[in-house]
């Protein structure tokens, strides 16, 4: 059961007596697809008086990245649809004033850089400074709550896709991760009053198809539970000439160029032996973005063994794999990502630009990896009092 369905079923007694807004998308549902708003609606009546949407829209419209979505007004209640990825990333207080607890249901996919869990950071932040309390209603992590991957943030490397400093693939639910949150800001002074609503009979070792829940994409490149497993490490491709799949049907499980060579890249990235996973050759025309219309060669990850598979470090290996091949044709993207011009948007992604320089020198992976530990270690320390569910 999610946060959602137990809030349903305990319906506090605040529910009656605050205004409530509610930042929520399209995978914000219950496991028979009832969408949060609705179920809200039923809970408070009228005392629903804002809805808020993250990145893509609330109804997860805008394709790309960078792309901003209007305010609105919701046509069948009447009230208003405040767009967080518009000129603003954050509730400001004129979209704050009608309410008197915000109610946070999103669906996250475990990996730092989804903007979901930094745009309710943000309503945290904003909320803590207005004084207004803050209930995040819990969901899954879809790659399970056991395995941390990557790298933290660096000093000067914040931004949209990492506002706190975090491994790529965190572990936490969006619950769990905003409690880390909002002891953080308790500790600079700004804290939040906050109340997260537990799932029941969640485990960190389930992965999304064993939840029995309905996938709903949460975002429109995140259309199955296996995209959401690769791209911890996929996603990097983003700042890349290599296509991530983006006009494909299988976006992040796919990726390619036209002139990658499928059988050199293979050869050279099956001797490094990392377990979990096949490449499997592919061809593929994008209809959107990197290589529109042109044919692509490369592959689809099949995850094999999710217990050994580490995506970061597999996506890392074909990136170093395909410079090595490619040197001349492979390159970084310098368009701004993320609304930050100053800094390779590879850097952006990664939070630290020694993994580029890795990449770029041909340095051990498994060598970084290991420098990684020590991170890892200090998050989970910090992270201990903040999670809710069993191992």
């Amino acid at each position: 059961m999610t946060g959602l369905e137990v809030l349903a079923r305990k319906r506090p007694r605040w529910l009656t007596t605050r205004r409530i807004g509610l930042l929520m998308h399209q995978a914000s549902v219950t496991a028979n697809l009832t969408p949060a708003r609705d179920v809200l609606r039923t809970l408070c009546g009228r005392r629903l008086t804002a809805l808020f949407g993250p990145q893509h829209g609330i109804g997860g419209t805008k394709q790309d990245n960078m792309i901003e979505s209007p305010h609105d007004v919701d046509p069948i209640l009447g009230i208003p649809v405040f767009s967080l990825y518009s000129e603003t990333r954050r509730p400001t207080k004129e979209m704050l004033a009608g309410i008197d607890t915000l109610v946070i249901d999103l669906q996250d996919v475990g990996t730092r850089v989804y903007t979901f869990v930094w745009t309710a950071a943000l309503a945290l932040e904003a909320c803590a400074e207005s004084g207004i309390p803050v209930v995040v209603l819990d969901r899954p992590n879809p790659i399970g709550g056991r395995m941390i991957e990557g790298n933290g943030i660096r000093p000067g490397y914040e931004s949209f896709v990492g506002l706190h400093s975090i491994p790529m693939r965190h572990g936490l639910t969006i619950g769990e991760l905003m409690s880390l949150v909002g002891a953080r800001l308790a500790a600079a002074g700004r804290r939040c009053d906050l109340t997260v609503v537990p799932m029941k009979g969640w485990r960190r070792r389930m992965l999304f198809p064993q939840t029995g829940l309905p996938w709903v994409l949460p975002s429109p490149n995140m259309p199955c539970f296996e995209g959401a497993q690769v791209y911890p490490g996929q996603v990097l491709l983003e700042g890349t000439n290599l296509s991530e799949g983006r006009g494909t049907t299988r976006p992040f499980e796919i990726f390619g160029a036209p002139y990658l060579d499928p059988r050199a890249l293979a050869a050279r990235f099956s001797r490094r032996r990392l377990g979990g996973c096949v490449l499997r050759e592919h061809m593929f025309e994008p209809t959107f973005q990197k290589w529109r219309g042109e044919l692509c060669r490369g592959f689809q990850i099949h995850v094999t063994n999710a217990a050994a598979y580490a995506p970061y470090l597999t996506s890392l290996a074909i990136l170093q794999d395909v410079r090595a091949i490619h040197g001349e044709e492979f390159s970084w993207t310098d368009t701004p990502y993320e609304y930050v011009a100053d800094r390779a948007p590879i850097d952006v992604l990664t939070g630290d630009p020694a993994i580029r320089r890795a990449i770029e020198d041909g340095s051990s992976l498994r060598r970084l990896a290991k420098e990684w530990e020590k991170e890892i270690a200090a998050f989970r320390k910090e992270t201990a009092p903040h999670r809710l569910y069993p191992s």
